[in-house]
């Protein structure tokens, strides 16, 4: 099913996502993207459902032609502070303030977010297989997230970040047993199965 723009036919509309929601190490990582009313694209889609390679290649139109972008990261010490909800709203709303352009409605993947200043937002479930703006505020989220993971992975490469990007593998969880964890894993999250967990 084709996608259409947006929720609303305001130009001003900015989709908003996030990735990383729900790994064990790293950032999450939100985008806002508003998109020009004229944006075309067959192969934009939510990013789960796309390759690495698509994804790739759709970061710089996605940039190019946007009428304003921008990505934030909230990092584990503040996701262990707030929950991992909270985290991702607020790294929502922080993308949605880095844009150069500001919005005059918020469309949201998901059903949940808090109000951003008097701006009307909508909650949509699955919304990023359904509004481009979202869909593109889904891939800036997880091109620029694995792009930090792919970072970090050099100072602690045992843990293959680069590779499973922080989510919850065998790999990843038995690195965790035999290295214990790192100031990039998120310490409220359950990291090992039961039988396996560490004192923090």
């Amino acid at each position: 099913m084709a996608l259409i723009l947006s929720y609303t036919s305001d130009p001003f509309e900015c989709g908003t996502d996030e990735a990383g929601r729900g790994c064990l190490a790293g950032p999450v990582t939100a985008a806002a993207v508003i998109l020009p009313q004229d944006f075309e694209n067959s192969i934009l889609n939510d990013s789960k459902l796309l390759s690495e390679l698509k994804r790739d290649k759709l970061k710089p139109i996605i940039e190019d032609n946007a009428i304003a972008f921008a990505f934030a990261h909230v990092f584990p010490e503040e996701i262990d502070q707030v929950n991992i909800l909270n985290a991702s709203i607020l790294a929502m709303h922080k993308a949605i303030t880095n844009l150069k352009t500001a919005p005059k409605f918020i469309s949201v993947d998901g059903n949940r977010f808090k109000a951003f200043g008097d701006i009307p937002h909508q909650t949509i479930i699955k919304g990023d297989s359904k509004h481009m703006n979202i869909a593109a505020a889904s891939i800036l989220a997880k091109t620029n997230r694995d792009l930090y993971m792919c970072q970090i992975h050099e100072e602690f490469p045992m843990y293959n970040w680069k590779q499973n990007k922080g989510y919850p593998t065998k790999e990843h969880r038995e690195a965790i047993r035999t290295y214990g964890i790192t100031k990039y894993h998120r310490k409220s999250f359950r990291l090992l199965p039961q039988q396996f967990q560490l004192d923090l």
